[in-house]
């Protein structure tokens, strides 16, 4: 059984820092591509970042790009999401999800193309 456990999430200041962890089990988590998504109240759960199976290509959307950063550790199943300057408009749930690739460098930016989700972690900025 594949399971995607979130976690780092919490209340910052605008300016901070978090850092969140998704630790998967029930898979071989080398072969699958990986990706976080931010679900805000009242709006869609959208992309944020995605980094494929080998971590030899990533790619984040604009809203947060140099700011957040994702990594992955092979060793340890193991994705993560370092985010800084946060904004309170970064004040969301955020969500990894995993599908497996055939294709090393290539990592997906869309929600359906991942097959499997964690049940999330709150992120809240404070202004």
């Amino acid at each position: 059984q594949v399971q995607l456990v979130e976690s780092g999430g919490g209340l910052v200041q605008a300016g901070g820092s978090l850092r969140l962890s998704c630790a998967a089990s029930g898979l071989t988590f080398s072969r699958y591509a990986m990706g976080w998504f931010r679900q805000a109240p009242g709006q869609e759960r959208e992309f944020v970042a995605a980094i494929s199976k080998s971590g030899g290509g990533t790619g984040a959307a604009d809203s947060v790009k140099g700011r957040f950063t994702i990594s992955r550790d092979n060793a340890k199943n193991t994705v993560y999401l370092q985010m800084n300057s946060l904004k309170p408009e970064d004040t969301a749930v955020y969500y990894c999800a995993a599908r497996t690739t055939g294709v090393s460098g290539l990592y997906y930016r869309a929600e359906y193309e991942y097959h499997y989700w964690g049940q999330g972690t709150q992120v809240t900025v404070s202004s």
